[in-house]
């Protein structure tokens, strides 16, 4: 079967495709799945590249969307014919966070989801939302769970909340359409006047370029009435940070989701201190907190933000979209 790898050394253009035994039928536990779609992540992007170190040959991506082709023995959940989406951490099904790193996790500590066929533990999976296509269901594997757990689980968001979210990638779109569904006010920044217009239309109510606004913390507090923010989605890390402990509220929710401005800095701690604001580490959820959040989408109507879609043998082409920072939403991969 055909399937895609990371290159050595690690690179975009050194992604390759190549071909595999198919995984043949499932064990007990099992379910074999046809794949037809992912979405990219900075995850991917940053074990493609070898940030994240991993074998050679590894098949990347951690989201995979498709449909179930046959069950093993002892599985109930699933039936042939049903659409499915993996889970980011496979193993951790329920329950407070574990300490298991990315060893278990799909296209970094083993086999992804570039490839066409699977066989895996039915519970790696869970049932897609109502009338997705591949595609859209695997973008809530990673980015629109962690955007679901940030808010909802941990943020306990509610009516009336305020919400900042920085930069208009994955998680924040899917942050913006979960939050207006939780009847909340969105402020939102970006560089690109264009992309604050779509948002704009998208529901958010309040947009701020950072680059012609660099004290976007402090505009934030000004717009509530000195007030701030009661949740930031914080996806920039420690060149961020600073101004968002500024925007938000005293006693206020931090999810500090993202590395995008690198992996250490310095934290304002006296002014984390004075905020008494809660500062949270998130790296998306559990599988029960995935099927919460598809119980939500199937009553909503939401459907996620595509900004593309690439086919699986152009994959180095999408990451290369994805290290442009030109995408809005979520990148696709379909085959």
């Amino acid at each position: 079967m055909k399937v895609m790898t990371v290159g050595t050394p690690r690179s975009l253009d050194g992604i390759t495709l190549a071909e595999r035994p198919d995984p043949g039928e499932p064990g007990p536990g099992e379910i074999r799945v046809a794949l037809h779609g992912s979405s990219l992540n900075f995850h991917d992007m940053a074990v493609v590249n070898g940030y994240l170190p991993t074998e050679d040959g590894r098949i990347p991506l951690a989201d995979g969307a498709g449909v179930v082709e046959s069950v093993g023995a002892g599985v109930t959940e699933f039936a042939p014919g049903d659409q499915v989406v993996s889970c980011f951490f496979p193993d951790w099904q329920d329950g407070e966070p574990v300490d298991g790193g990315f060893h278990r996790v799909p296209g970094d500590g083993i086999d992804g989801f570039a490839q066409e066929h699977v066989v895996l533990p039915a519970t790696a999976f869970t049932h897609a939302p109502s009338g997705y296509d591949a595609v859209e269901a695997a973008t809530i594997t990673t980015a629109g769970l962690t955007a679901w757990r940030a808010l909802v689980v941990d943020g306990q968001l509610k009516a009336g909340d305020v919400v900042l979210l920085l930069g208009t990638g994955g998680v924040s779109i899917w942050a913006l359409q979960i939050a207006k569904l939780m009847g909340a006010t969105v402020a939102i920044t970006s560089s690109s006047n264009a992309k604050l217009e779509r948002a704009r239309d998208m529901g958010a109510d309040f947009t701020i370029n950072y680059r012609e606004q660099t004290e976007w913390g402090k505009a934030v507090r000004d717009w509530t009435g000195g007030r701030g923010a009661d949740h930031v989605v914080e996806v920039g890390g420690p060149g961020t940070l600073a101004q968002s402990i500024k925007a938000v509220r005293f006693g206020g929710h931090i999810s500090l989701i993202g590395v995008l401005t690198g992996g250490a800095g310095e934290v304002p701690t006296a002014a984390l201190m004075t905020k008494q604001a809660r500062l949270q580490g998130v790296t998306v959820g559990n599988r029960r907190h995935q099927q919460d959040f598809i119980r939500a989408l199937n009553s909503s109507g939401i459907r996620p933000v595509i900004d593309s879609r690439f086919p699986l043998e152009k994959l180095g082409e999408a990451f290369k979209h994805e290290a442009s920072g030109g995408h809005f939403g979520k990148i696709g991969v379909e085959w």
